[in-house]
């Protein structure tokens, strides 16, 4: 009995050995620790007040008058029984957005009390964020159309956010790949989740190696970096359906470019349904299973 105990205690010490070790992280004790590092202020600046956790509503504005508050018979409804049942209307006329607050009702841009305001959007690179209580707000313009984005810094996903479940870290994930420049940079229509394209410019398109097979991944422009959108065989089981996204630094002098698909991430749209998350276009979706990265997130 005591040596089918034993066997049994062996074997069962096998398999956790045998578990832990296939899930182990790999690489050299400053690079684990410089992912871990970065994916920990990922998770920090997803609370913050611009994080996406907030997102509690995305209302496109039709011409004229749209009226908001927590009032079934408004255009925009959030609800919540403690705000007022009308707080304000917003005017769009052709491209300007006017915000016009109810009698009685205190917003506020800067700690400043408004009552009546035109509205920068997102798009200026600084839009006019409103403060009502707990709530922010601001317009959004996505193609030609305008939007109103509601943030409640107390709302649930908030509090309840318990981080996103990762494929261990792997340097061979860490990818040195050719950098193939477009002279001159050319613009690319990017599919968006709420069905508007957008055009970006692609300065070229990176290709490299993974197990032998070349790939290739169409680059954005967004400043001093490099944002690729792309899909691959994980998608709908363990990663998100609609693809992620990365970010790599410029090429270097030998037009070589580092993807690191370790801090490969989710959109928004993992987190909240009032997100505008471009899609992968066609060209970067990969025949291959990219496990590396953040997984799934929720039931989204």
């Amino acid at each position: 009995m005591k040596i089918r105990l034993i066997v049994l205690t062996i074997f069962s010490m096998i398999i956790i050995f045998c578990s832990c070790n296939f899930e182990r992280e790999k690489g050299s004790p400053e690079y684990i620790k410089e992912i871990n590092d970065w994916h920990k202020k990922r998770i920090e600046n997803l609370k913050k007040e611009n994080g996406w956790l907030n997102l509690v509503g995305l209302f496109f504005l039709k011409e004229g008058e749209n009226t908001f508050g927590s009032a079934k018979e408004n255009d925009f409804v959030i609800d919540d029984k403690n705000l007022p049942q009308r707080i304000c209307t917003f005017i769009l006329k052709d491209t300007l957005v006017e915000m016009i607050s109810e009698k009685g009702i205190q917003l506020k841009v800067r700690d400043t009390v408004v009552t009546r305001i035109f509205l920068q959007h997102d798009l200026t690179g600084n839009p006019t964020v409103v403060s009502f209580g707990s709530y922010r707000w601001f317009i959004i313009k996505r193609g030609d159309k305008y939007a109103l984005r509601v943030r409640n810094l107390e709302a649930p996903l908030v509090k309840e956010f318990n981080g996103i479940e990762r494929f261990p870290v792997n340097e061979d994930w860490r990818i040195v790949a050719d950098f193939i420049p477009y002279n001159p940079p050319k613009e690319i229509e990017i599919p968006s989740i709420i069905g508007i394209p957008e055009k970006e410019i692609t300065p070229g398109k990176v290709r490299f190696q993974i197990e032998g097979k070349t790939f290739e991944l169409e680059a954005i422009e967004s400043g001093d970096k490099l944002f690729f959108v792309f899909a691959d065989e994980t998608n709908g089981d363990e990663t998100y359906g609609a693809g992620r996204f990365l970010y790599a630094d410029k090429p270097d002098s030998n037009n070589k470019v580092i993807l690191d698909f370790n801090k490969a991430y989710n959109p928004p749209c993992a987190f909240t349904r009032f997100a505008t998350c471009p899609l992968p276009p066609p060209q970067n979706v990969l025949k291959i299973k990219i496990k590396a990265g953040e997984k799934k997130f929720g039931n989204h």
